[in-house]
């Protein structure tokens, strides 16, 4: 190596550097071990990696020639970092070659000659150094938003083994995500945050919303299967200044997977079986090359979920039937450069789930038989299609300037069918929902000073949802609604460092439609003050809304049209703490005031307004790494939503039911370079009322999973998982039971 002698260095993309030797030679070697890094604010993307190998400056020559637009003089000669953080897969299929075949090695044996030092990071970089886009409506960090972001990345994911969107958000602080029709893979998902309903929870696709107008507002997160899945953020305490309606709780951003950044092909597959008939097969293809790249990827999942089961309101046993699912999910995602400063991107998800509704379990004695018991034959069945074509452009000569125009379609069928009868007065029916959606959104992202920045654009959404229903006994089909919503806004949102240690932002937003008094307003105040180098103060005002569904307007007799926007005043205040180099502690504060907040009226079997509900509590996480490869957290949300004026006067400051629940999570995790994964996770539900009385409730639960990721070689990886490890038996809902001791093994290829 010392007697290559380069005499020409190139810059080889933003990492790399390719050294030619005087007898033409040549050697890709990272940016950093030649010891160059950029002046502040000039080539940034130069910013050096830890070098694999120990070279000094005396084995670079001094002719540096930069890629296109970078700057030479930014550049200065530093002392060399020692590599504090060597990543196994870097030296795995690097080789070093000469033209004229005189050396070559595998730096992969080098490596494993060597002794490979433990994980050393930063907890603090690592999660408020994550880039978020929701808080923002473009490109930021967590560290920068005044919100707080709870994240969950595709690494993560992975190593959680989740299934769904819905399965993906258990761990996290300040959202119950566990549904309340069943605990089993598929069944439909809950999303409740601060208080709010999953219908006052706003669902985004990469930035756009698909809330389902036409039914009851909110979006089913265990039709997304996770191979499709980037990335997830969730953002308590509204967001209806950047997305309009439904952000009265807070707002989830789903973010699709996304293809390769740099040149090159990547193929991974896997495959798993598991407990209760869980297969699950996966196939994705990653690539990129000069003039564009692609994501294409395929998931089959499916189990039959006859589990055991026992309630232990009722001392009743028995086994789960009719609750089988089966998804077919397709992802695809294309990136093509027009030049290096203008993009199309194309992005489709394809998702369909075909399930079993076995509804609540007959328990003998009961009456009723539980609550809502259907059939055992009936089946319902979605398909969603998510489409959307994006136009961006980086205007001007620098980056502080991002135009992004897109088009979208979403498109659902939903269908369910009861062949027999749930009673000798009813008939077998199939119920039928269409809804498509379609509209556009652009916005221009502007850093116009160094200290300040401004978000502006408009939105535009209208969507049209049918509902029939038809009796299967004469085929006769009766329209409960057909109608079209149309929703437009515009937006703006200004960010401002008053100082180094101050900043604020304000937005506001005027949305217009054609229902339910046709215009609400929303803004938003927040605040960041740097108390110390390692104190974060942050504090958010917000108003929110949410416009009624045409189901509850127009779905006759169970309507009312003269239902008036929800809305909401959401408050927090918080503070993030570093704890040393190791630690970080994240606190909030919230209170979040929902007026004209609809319930359903069992007196009228109409949806009405009912006065307020107020929900105050807390939100904290604790992040540490212990010691070196050694990794914990712990989260704990506290929440009291009351209600202050409903349709029963004798139910004003009783808790609201379900959405009142406390959780506490807490995670251990051991990973090494080689990437050797193990973690057990403790996730606590406390006990929650069942109604608005607050005079039945389900006990609450404690359940302990344990993860593993083994690798086998190179490309090939043991993934196995055993979730609720001590067999707890718990209801999710009365009569509706959560799934026992569950086990899963599968293996992943990446190549």
């Amino acid at each position: 190596m010392r007697n290559i002698d380069p005499s020409i260095i190139r810059l080889v993309g933003a990492q790399w550097i390719k050294v030619l030797s005087p007898g033409g030679g040549a050697l890709l070697l990272w940016a950093a071990a030649c010891g160059w890094l950029p002046l502040p604010g000039r080539a940034e993307s130069l910013t050096p990696q830890l070098a694999p190998l120990p070279l000094t400056e005396a084995d670079i020559a001094s002719d540096l020639t930069l890629s296109p637009g970078a700057d030479a003089a930014a550049l200065q000669p530093l002392a060399l970092p020692e590599p504090e953080q060597p990543q196994a897969d870097r030296w795995a299929h690097t080789h070093i070659a000469l033209d004229d075949g005189s050396f070559e090695a595998d730096l992969g044996q080098l490596q494993a000659q060597e002794d490979v030092e433990p994980i050393r990071i930063q907890v603090i970089e690592r999660i408020l150094d994550q880039p978020v886009f929701s808080p923002f409506r473009r490109e930021g960090t967590v560290r920068e938003a005044s919100q707080p972001v709870y994240v969950i990345n595709r690494e993560q994911i992975e190593a959680q083994g989740a299934r769904t969107v819905q399965e993906a958000l258990r761990y996290l602080p300040g959202i119950l995500s566990d549904g309340t029709t069943g605990g089993q893979l598929g069944s439909p998902s809950s999303q409740f945050i601060r208080g709010g309903s999953s219908s006052q929870t706003l669902i985004l696709i990469d930035g756009r919303p698909i809330n389902e107008i036409g039914t009851f507002g909110a979006f089913d997160l265990s039709r997304i299967t996770t191979d499709a899945v980037e990335q997830i953020e969730v953002l308590p305490g509204g967001g209806s200044v950047l997305y309009g309606s439904n952000a009265i709780g807070g707002v989830i951003n789903i973010i699709t997977r996304r293809p390769l950044t740099e040149p090159g092909e990547e193929f991974s597959v896997s495959a798993a079986v598991g407990s209760f008939g869980f297969n699950d097969q996966t196939i994705q293809l990653r690539g990129a090359d000069a003039g564009g790249s692609w994501v294409l990827g395929f998931n089959r999942t499916s189990a039959d979920n006859n589990f055991p089961f026992r309630l232990t309101t009722t001392d009743f046993d028995g086994t789960r039937a009719n609750a089988d699912v089966l998804y077919n999910n397709v992802n695809v995602g294309l990136v093509g450069n027009i030049n290096d400063r203008n993009r199309l991107r194309f992005g489709l998800l394809f998702l369909s789930k075909d399930q079993g509704a076995p509804g609540g379990v007959p328990v003998p004695g009961s009456g009723s038989g539980g609550f809502n018991n259907l059939s055992g034959t009936d089946r319902q069945y979605s398909e969603n299609w998510l489409i959307d074509a994006t136009y961006e452009a980086d205007l001007g000569q620098g980056d502080d300037s991002q135009l992004t125009a897109r088009i979208f379609a979403d498109l659902l069928d939903f269908t369910f069918n009861s062949p027999v009868p749930n009673n000798p007065f009813a008939s077998p029916i199939r119920d039928e929902v269409s809804q498509s959606s379609i509209g556009a959104q652009v916005q221009h992202a502007w850093q116009f000073a160094p200290n300040q920045n401004i978000t502006y654009g408009a939105d535009y959404r209208t969507v049209q949802a049918d509902n029939n229903t038809v009796n299967l006994l004469n085929n006769l089909t009766t329209e409960n609604y057909s109608d079209r919503i149309n929703q437009g806004s515009l937006f703006a949102r200004y960010q401002a460092a008053f100082t180094d240690r101050f900043s604020a932002n304000l937005g506001v937003r005027q949305d217009v439609n054609d229902l339910a008094d046709g215009a609400f307003t929303s803004f938003s105040l927040g605040t960041q003050v740097a108390i110390t180098d390692s104190t974060n103060f942050r504090a958010n005002l917000a108003r929110n809304f949410r416009v009624p569904t045409l189901g509850d307007l127009f779905f006759a007799p169970f309507n009312n049209p003269d239902l008036r926007p929800e809305s909401g005043i959401s408050f927090d205040v918080g503070v993030d703490q570093q704890l040393g180099d190791r630690g970080l502690w994240r606190f909030t504060f919230f209170r979040n005031d929902i007026r004209d907040a609809i319930s359903f009226d069992l007196a009228t079997f109409t949806p009405q307004n009912i006065g307020q509900v107020k929900a105050i509590g807390i939100e904290t996480e604790v992040s540490v790494q212990v010691v070196d490869n050694l990794f914990a957290f712990a989260n704990y949300t506290w929440n009291q939503p009351t209600i202050q004026a409903g349709p029963n006067p004798a139910d004003n400051g009783n808790l609201l039911p379900f959405t009142h629940a406390d959780s506490f999570n807490l995670g251990l995790a051991y990973e090494t370079p080689q990437g050797i994964y193990g973690a057990l996770f403790l996730r606590h539900i406390s006990d929650f009322f069942v109604d608005r009385r607050n005079s039945e409730s389900l006990a609450g639960r404690t359940t302990l999973d344990a993860k593993l990721r083994l690798p086998l070689t190179q490309t090939l990886a043991l993934n196995a998982s055993v979730d609720n490890l001590f067999d707890t038996q718990f209801e999710l809902f009365p009569g509706f039971p959560g799934v026992g001791r569950s086990v899963q093994v599968g293996i992943r290829g990446q190549f």
